[in-house]
């Protein structure tokens, strides 16, 4: 396998790796290099420095590095990103002047200024020749407008997505790879598609490159109403939790309502939903051994507690008290504080009455007992 040596920069954060001829140039991580673009000279940060990879990952032809970036070069980057940020808002103007259904997502000035690039989204083909002519007009540069999805207009502007953390194609994620519902079905995910799209809209890129762990998972799971020989009987796989390994089982000699977990290197499938149709009629009949079933061979269920009478439990629970240490003898230091004489004289008694308090006056409550009795003749109400 022929190597090539090459060296690996990036034009923008969220941009793509592309590999550069160095020509004999030492470059580092980190360093800001010029290079020469299909559009020309262009400033970009070095990523990894000289290394060799195969030719086949190199796309013919190889373009070379023109030099190591000065501080010169430096600010001129930085010039031309606050003239992106002022051609941003002018094209913005000019499109809302024209009344085109095209979103605005960038802008990017070539290196040398001569070249204006503006990046848009829309819901399908759009006719802007007249705002393109009046962009050259206003810049005095030649004007180019590319056509992008929504999922490049989230790479380019950022964000966080539901998981909290930056969205994985402004990080890693170089290429986009189609994403399908079925991957969403594999990993047992919510088809809702509020919970399983990205913040652009489309289904999630973290599914993609999650789902070959999950087939070679689905691979080893059992079916959902699979009948299957487990180590407490046999059951009906009611469902299957794919990352923890493990199945919940419906035993056929248990209540309905018992559910049980078991690991799948526990489990035995021994066929589908008519399987276990047979199964039930030779249990009914008696003749499971004639049918093909073996007897389950179930676990010994782990012996019970010691059962103790009232009393005993008593003496148990308060057995521990005769461990504990004894009480510490009384000292000077940690006896309470004593209140002298003088301090408790001072103390005024209470002070007597000179008549008792009148009793409580009690509440007839004639009426609550009497309440649905029929009234003596001549008794009045306030009786």
């Amino acid at each position: 396998m022929k190597l090539t040596e090459v060296i690996s920069v990036k034009f923008s954060d969220a941009g793509k790796i592309y590999y550069f001829d160095p020509r004999g140039v030492r470059t580092e991580k980190g360093d800001g290099v010029i290079v020469d673009t299909a559009n020309g000279v262009e400033y970009a940060h070095c990523v990894e420095g000289n290394h060799e990879v195969a030719d086949s990952k190199v796309v013919a032809p190889l373009r070379p590095l023109v030099r190591l970036a000065t501080e010169a070069d430096r600010e001129t980057a930085l010039r031309m990103k606050l003239r992106n940020a002022e051609a941003l808002v002018k094209c913005r103007e000019k499109i809302a002047r024209h009344n085109i259904p095209m979103k605005l997502v960038s802008a990017e000035y070539s290196f040398d200024g001569g070249k204006l690039m503006f990046f848009f989204t829309a819901e399908g083909r759009v006719d802007f020749r007249e705002l393109v002519r009046d962009l050259a007009a206003t810049f005095k540069a030649k004007i180019k407008l590319l056509q992008i999805g929504v999922r490049d207009e989230a790479k380019m502007l950022g964000g966080l997505g539901v998981c909290g953390k930056q969205f994985c194609c402004t990080q890693f994620l170089n290429d986009f790879h189609p994403v399908s519902i079925k991957m969403a079905k594999t990993q047992g995910l919510s088809l809702n598609p509020v919970k399983i799209s990205g913040t652009c809209g489309r289904l999630m890129c973290c599914l993609k490159y999650e789902e070959e762990a999950y087939e070679d998972l689905v691979v080893r799971a059992p079916r959902v109403d699979a009948f299957v020989e487990t180590p407490s009987g046999k059951g009906t796989v009611v469902s299957v939790n794919l990352l923890r390994r493990s199945a919940k089982i419906r035993l056929e000699d248990g209540n309905d309502t018992t559910l049980k977990t078991i690991s799948f290197d526990e489990l035995d499938v021994l066929g589908g939903k008519a399987r276990r149709a047979e199964y039930q009629a030779a249990k009914a009949e008696g003749k499971l051994e004639e049918a093909g079933f073996k007897p389950s061979v179930i676990a010994p269920a782990p012996p019970r507690p010691t059962e103790f009478s009232p009393q005993q439990a008593t003496a148990e629970r308060f057995d521990h008290r005769r461990n504990l240490p004894p009480p510490r003898e009384r000292t000077e230091r940690n006896r309470p504080p004593r209140i002298p004489a003088s301090h408790a004289a001072q103390k005024a008694p209470a002070p007597k009455l000179s008549a008792p308090l009148p009793e409580p006056v009690k509440k007839n409550n004639h009426r609550r007992f009497t309440r649905g009795k029929k009234k003596s003749p001549g008794a009045s109400d306030n009786a």
